[in-house]
This record gives structure tokens, C-alpha cells and sequence, in this order.
């Protein structure tokens, strides 16, 4: 084996797979717009018709809880009917709730709505690790930075053009807007399928079998980066064995304290800001902003990271201590220098494009990384479905900010175990055979 530790070139990603690459980048622009379209103009919807707030409550806690969910039983859906089936119906849902959004007639139809939405905002969230897995090996690093990045960029577009448009053309026309995009995103995949009937058992399966790569080199650099590349069929234990697993709990926990850290500052940050920092709420909203986009360099440069360098941990620990820092910023003087405090705040979450990258690497095939992927979103949403309420709970409390503040310390500090484990250079099927045996 050469000394060198660099991958070789992969081929080109449209080279046999161009539908792929156009699929997920559509797919991950859906993921992040269906969510974050709705709260900007949620002010427009309220004129034409009441929002309770238990409605807006539920609504709020929608997406971690269907992506828990969802989290469990799209790897059952998989097996069953294969990843690209899996795909375009998961699609299909988040392409009809968004347009069955924009037709609501009241709180509960808008409430069922978004249920759509999100259940198939969940089960894309699943599917795409592996998707990347299956059709780009050779290309994971920059495969994972495409993904990672367009999901950046749909996170902070919507909230810039939504509330123009439902200005000029109504809320209705905002919302279903957004159903268009997902609906272009059915294309690709369904044009896969109609072009083998057998679910991506020829030309798309060949991307997993042996003829997938032709150049050595290619092979070797997808070996690199995932472990060999195997091609026997899902495992229904696969998803069980999981939760004996070191690697699969600490990838789980790292995946739930970078979703913890955005649902949390999306929900409460502004009024944070707003309390501790003495700005405005308009400034207070440009600060989120600042937020959000101290992610995209983010997943610019952490996917190329870990797979081309195996820098996991440093990434890690350099997300954990930009978090504390902000966070003590915000504690102890928060008037002082508070977009500094913010914008170190803001690289905490790049535990999200490395938990994404991490669901590939640390799984040799794409049904396996389905299992990974299914195992750790369920647990890492069903854990960031409850701070947002504790955290309001505890502010309702103290009548402060400062426990709140501590008690996300707290999250980055103790999930530092988990990430020094995910940072271990195999895979849960090497974890297993460490522990137990054959896989």
C-alpha cells in the first residue's frame, strides 16, 4: 500500500450517474426549503386564518419528531421496496404537503400539511447519505460538500424571497413555490426507474457492483474512504445490531447535539439576542442570519476534511470549542463584540455536515449506511425534539437566560466521549467483528 494517505482521482461525477448528482442536489435543496419556508410568512398565513398557539407549537415540534420517526421506519421501507423507490415516494410526499400547504383552509389542515411534509423531509434525510454512497464512492468528499452545501444554501433562501413574494403574490404562491422545486427533484430518479423496471439492479446497481469502477484507482480511493465495497443484500439485523454498537451510538449523539444546537437557536437565539444583548429585533433577525450562514463555509470545507485528510476529530473538536466559546460569550459579556459571539456560536453545528459524512465512511455498504443513517437520525431527532421545549421551560423557570445557556454547555461538553469514538477510523461492521464476530 503507498505511504501516501491522499486519494487518487475519481472519475468524473457525471459520467454515467449525471440524473444522480441533479437527484440529490434537487432533493437536498427540498430537505432544507420545506422546512424553513413556512415560519417566515406564518404571519401572513395568521391573517386569513387563526393560528392557535398549540397548533404553532406542534408545528414547531413537527420536523424533529417525524424525522424520529421516519428516522425508524424508512430503513424498513427500504429493504423492502430499495432506495430509489424509497426516494421518489418520500419525494412525492414532500412535493404534495407543500402544495397541500399553500391550499390550507385553516390551522388543522395547515397542521396536517406540514405532517406531510416533514414525513417526507425525514425519510429524505435518511435516504441521501446512502444515495451518495451507492452512486459517488469514489467521490464522498465532494459529494457529501455538494450535499452539505446546497442544504446550506436552502436554509437561507427561503427566509429571504418568502416574505417578498407572499407580499407581492400572497402567502399561498410563497408556499406552493417551494412544492415546485421538489417536484423537479421526482425527474431524475423517476426516469432512473423507468429505465430499468428492475429498481437500479442495472445501470444503477452497477454503480455498487465490481464494474462500477473501472479504473483501479477509483476503487482504491472509494476503499479509502468507505472500507471495501460490498454488495451482498440488507441485512434485517443489521438495524438491531446497531444499538450494541459504540460507533453507531456515538455517531447518534454527535448527529443529536448538531441538531439540538439549531433547533434550539432557531427557536430562541433572536429572543436571546434580543434579552441578553440588548439589539433589536431586526437586528436580532440579522444575527440569526449570521448564524446560518457561518454554515456554509462549513460544509464547504468539513466533508473534504474528513474523507481526503481523516481529520474527524479535529473538525470535531474544533466545532465543540467555537460553541463554548460563543456560548460564554453570550454568558459573561454579551454586549461585547456579540456578532464575534454569534459567528463562533454559528461553526458549533458543523457537527452536521460531519455527522452526514460519517454515515457514509463509517459503513461498507449503502443498505448498511441505510440502517446507520435511519439509527442515528431517529435517536439525534428524537433527542432534539425536546430542547427546544426545555429550553423555554427552563427560561419560563429562572426568568433568565442563564441556565438555558448552561444547559447547552452542557450538551457540547458531555457529547465530547461520542465524538472522540466517531473518530475511530472503522466501520460498524468492523466494530461488530471486533466485538462479536462475523457480521
Amino acid at each position: 500500500m503507498s505511504g501516501s494517505l491522499s486519494l487518487p482521482k475519481g472519475r468524473p461525477l457525471w459520467e454515467g450517474r449525471a440524473l444522480a448528482l441533479l437527484g440529490i442536489v434537487l432533493v437536498a435543496f427540498s430537505l432544507r426549503s420545506a422546512v424553513a419556508s413556512l415560519s417566515p410568512v406564518i404571519d401572513h398565513v395568521a391573517e386569513e386564518f387563526p393560528i392557535s398557539s398549540v397548533v404553532a407549537g406542534l408545528i414547531g415540534a413537527a420536523p424533529p419528531v417525524c424525522f424520529a420517526v421516519f428516522g425508524l421506519l424508512t430503513p424498513l421501507f427500504e429493504r423492502r421496496f430499495g432506495l430509489e423507490r424509497v426516494a421518489v415516494a418520500a419525494i412525492g410526499l414532500i412535493a404534495a404537503g407543500l402544495v397541500l400547504r399553500s391550499l390550507s383552509v385553516d390551522s388543522t389542515s395547515l397542521l396536517a400539511a406540514t405532517t406531510v411534509v416533514f414525513a417526507g423531509v425525514g425519510s429524505g434525510n435518511i435516504l441521501m447519505p446512502p444515495l451518495v454512497k451507492k452512486y459517488f464512492p469514489d467521490r464522498l468528499g465532494l459529494m457529501m460538500t455538494v450535499y452539505s452545501t446546497t442544504m446550506a444554501v436552502s436554509t437561507f433562501v427561503p427566509p429571504l424571497v418568502a416574505v417578498p413574494i407572499a407580499d407581492s403574490a400572497g402567502w399561498r404562491v410563497s408556499l406552493g413555490l417551494w412544492g415546485v422545486f421538489a417536484a423537479l427533484a421526482l425527474i431524475p430518479w423517476v426516469t432512473m426507474l423507468l429505465t430499468d423496471r428492475t429498481g437500479a439492479s442495472g445501470a444503477a446497481g452497477a454503480l455498487v457492483k465490481p464494474p462500477f469502477v473501472e479504473n483501479p484507482d477509483d476503487r482504491d480511493a472509494a476503499e479509502v474512504a468507505t472500507g471495501p465495497i460490498v454488495t451482498s443484500p440488507a441485512n434485517p439485523k443489521v438495524f438491531g445490531r446497531l444499538w450494541r454498537l459504540p460507533m453507531a451510538w456515538s455517531i447518534a449523539l454527535v448527529f443529536g447535539a448538531s441538531s439540538t444546537l439549531a433547533y434550539v437557536s432557531f427557536a430562541w437565539l433572536p429572543a436571546i439576542l434580543i434579552d441578553v444583548g440588548g439589539v433589536s429585533a431586526a437586528d436580532a433577525g440579522l444575527l440569526l442570519s449570521l448564524f446560518g450562514l457561518m454554515g456554509m463555509p462549513c460544509s464547504l470545507l468539513v466533508p473534504i476534511l474528513i474523507v481526503r485528510f481523516h481529520a474527524t476529530r479535529p473538525v470535531f473538536f474544533f466545532g465543540i470549542a467555537c460553541g463554548l466559546i460563543g456560548l460564554a460569550g453570550l454568558l459573561f459579556v454579551p454586549t461585547v463584540g456579540l456578532p464575534l459571539w454569534v459567528a463562533m456560536f454559528g461553526l458549533a453545528p458543523m457537527l452536521f455536515p460531519l455527522s452526514l459524512v460519517l454515515l457514509s465512511i463509517r459503513s461498507r455498504t449503502p443498505e448498511s449506511a441505510v440502517a446507520l443513517s435511519g439509527f442515528a437520525q431517529s435517536i439525534g431527532y428524537a433527542v432534539a425534539a425536546l430542547f427546544p421545549l426545555l429550553i423555554g421551560v427552563l427560561h419560563e423557570a429562572t426568568g433568565s437566560w442563564q441556565v438555558p445557556l448552561l444547559l447547552l454547555v452542557g450538551v457540547l461538553i458531555a457529547v465530547i466521549p461520542a465524538g472522540w469514538i466517531a473518530g475511530r477510523r472503522r466501520t460498524i461492521e468492523e466494530d461488530w467483528e471486533r466485538r462479536y464476530g462475523r457480521w
